[in-house]
This record gives C-alpha cells, structure tokens and sequence, in this order.
C-alpha cells in the first residue's frame, strides 16, 4: 500500500507498513508489533516530536559512544526494519560495533537481519552463531557474542528491555536506552534515556556524531557530566502530568 505524503500522519503510518513487512518476511514477531504500539501510545503524548530533553539524551548518548573504548549497538527485528540504514551509519561514523539480539530468538532470524544489516552498508555483523551468556539473565537475550556485547564498555539498546539492562548494568557497562516509555525498567535503570521515536532519535544521532566526532575529549565528557538522567526523565514525566 502506497501512503501519501500528504496524510497527516505519514511518518506514523509508513513505519507501521515497514513493521508489516517484516512480519510477512519473518524478521519482526508479532510481540514486536505490541512494543511498537506502546510506544507509540507515548508518541502520541509527545506530539510526535523530539523533546528538548530528549535531544539532551541523544548528545549526551552520542558523547558516551565516542568516549567508549569498545561501543556495541544492539539490533533486533523492529530496528532492523525502521532504522537499518541509520544504523549502519551511525556506527560508521562512531566506529562502534553492530549485534543481533533477539528475545525470539531463531538462526533464521538472525540471518535475515544481518543479511539487511549487510545489505544497508554494514561490513560485520555480530550475535550471528557462537554466542555466550552474560550472568542473570535468563532469556534469549541472555546470549551474546563474545567479541560484542560481551566485551563491550557501553551498549545502545531500543526498545523495552528492562531485564537485560539490568545485567548489562551490573556487568558494569554503560547502557544507553531508546524507549518511548519514560515509566519502563529500561528507562530508569539505563544511564542515558532517550524517550524518542528510534526513526527520529537515529538520525538525530547521526548528525550529533558529525557535529562531534572531531571534538577533544574534555568537551564530550563535559557533555556528559552536565546530564542528568534522573532529572531529564523527571522533566519528560512532567510534560506528561501537565500535556506540555
């Protein structure tokens, strides 16, 4: 189905179009398709748009990413199908590393996304075969590579993913979250939240990292150490309270 540019809720709807393609190709599950309509329950609230504070989040995030010694960003079959390309370019610009981790986990589905991953620009791809599993966590998601998230110094995750936040958290890594609920584990247990779409939040991402990537290191720890998460999410909260 082809959607007109002109509907008012183009963006909404063609994102929703890439989830059903997915779905039919058989990289995104269903379960995906609920995670996405909560969050864009949320998105709702937000006007659809990037809220100051979370462009505050995303320069903080793209700072952290740059300082990292050994950065993974972490994809699963709805970031595959709405943000493959962005992805790609945002590690590229970062020089940071690209995983698969699924919570539905199947060989099948790891090959299809890293086969769009590849097709998008993307050289190497990790959490495809040898996989090991990071201390309390039971699920899937509990299985990573051993060259990527397992080794890695800070993670970008997207979407709801309380669980394996809190065992990255207590391996020591730093976690970034995307996620459009500001109420979610993710949320307050990360130690950067991004209360974004992923389709806005990337690209917004992609051009933080050009605008920085050549900055000295005092300034992009000065980012860093000026953000506060806590009080950034107590802000987002607040819009909602008050719909501003």
């Amino acid at each position: 189905m082809e959607i007109p540019k002109s509907h008012p809720r183009y963006e909404s709807l063609k994102q929703r179009h890439l989830l059903l393609d997915g779905i039919r190709d058989g990289y995104v599950t269903e379960a995906g398709l609920i995670a996405h309509g909560r969050g864009e329950a949320f998105d709702y609230i937000f006007k659809e748009r990037t809220l100051p504070e979370a462009y505050n989040a995303e320069k903080a995030g793209v700072a952290l990413l740059l300082l990292s010694q050994n950065p993974v960003i972490s994809v699963n079959g709805n970031v595959a199908a709405l943000v493959s390309k962005e992805i790609v370019e945002l590690a590229k610009i970062i020089n940071t590393k690209i995983e698969v981790n699924l919570f539905y986990r199947t060989p099948e589905r790891e090959k299809m996304i890293e086969r769009i991953l590849k097709n998008n620009g993307a050289e190497k791809v990790y959490g495809i075969g040898k996989k090991i599993k990071i201390h309390g966590l039971k699920s899937n998601r509990g299985y990573v590579d051993p060259e990527g998230i397992y080794k890695a110094d800070t993670v970008l995750v997207s979407l709801e993913d309380g669980d394996r936040t809190e065992a990255l958290i207590s391996m020591k890594k730093n976690v970034i979250a995307i996620d459009l609920n500001p109420f979610s584990r993710t949320s307050q247990k990360a130690d950067i939240t991004i209360v974004d779409n992923i389709s806005r939040a990337i690209p917004n991402m992609i051009k933080i990292a050009n605008d920085l990537k050549d900055t000295k290191k005092y300034i992009l720890k000065r980012i860093i150490n000026e953000f506060n998460n806590k009080a950034n999410l107590d802000k987002t909260m607040r819009r909602i309270r008050f719909n501003i």
